[in-house]
């Protein structure tokens, strides 16, 4: 049986200063990534219905002249109760936000280097066989009893299914790390295969 594994200092990787160790000089950035990730995952469900679509209304309420009141040709009318609504969402909006892959990247390197710095980024690896019970004690034993983020190289089934019943853990691969991720987290826990790529997918020579 696969046991969980405890963190030992002698045996922790260095983490890469290109990605742990960057500068931040304001969250502005940060806070654009952080965004972009809500509005790209965003939906369009809300729907409102406007006068051509609300049934009824055909008939003229009254008269055009010599009533004293407002002319009005449908009792759908958007000022009328019962009316369409003007300007409302038809369920087709787009919400989404660009933002560049380079400051996509930087922002991923500087929500590292910021957990780095608060001690939530911790190098262990999880070790299962598919079993939560196995990853509720890796979590206990090193305490992590809070949201925890496990970042690894590949997903494999037996992770998938000993931590998709943990309420608190999220696990994604290396390449999906996004900043709404590591804000969110108060405990990172990364494989030491993962840090290699990270490096590699972060850090690009920029022509």
């Amino acid at each position: 049986m696969a046991t969980s594994t405890t963190s030992t200092a002698a045996k922790t990787p260095t983490l890469p200063k290109e990605v742990f160790g960057v500068d931040v000089a304001n969250h502005e950035l940060l806070k654009l990534a952080y965004d972009a990730y809500l509005a790209n995952n965003r939906t369009s469900s809300a729907t409102t219905k406007t006068r051509g679509d609300v049934r009824g209304g055909g008939k003229k309420p009254w008269r055009q002249k010599g009533t004293g009141r407002a002319r009005f040709g449908s009792s759908r009318n958007p000022i009328w109760r019962g009316g369409g609504i003007v300007f409302g969402p038809l369920g087709n909006e787009n919400y989404s936000k660009k933002i560049s892959t380079r400051a996509k990247r930087q922002a991923i390197r500087q929500a590292l280097t910021l957990a780095k710095e608060a001690k939530k980024v911790h190098v262990l690896d999880v070790k299962t066989t598919g079993k939560t019970a196995e990853v509720a004690k890796f979590l206990k034993d090193n305490k992590f009893d809070r949201k925890t983020l496990i970042v690894v190289e590949e997903k494999t089934d037996a992770l998938i299914r000993a931590t998709s019943n943990l309420q608190n853990v999220l696990l994604v691969s290396t390449k999906y790390l996004s900043v709404y991720h590591i804000l969110n987290a108060d405990a990172i826990v990364l494989s030491a295969a993962s840090l290699p790529t990270l490096k590699s997918w972060l850090v690009k020579e920029e022509a």
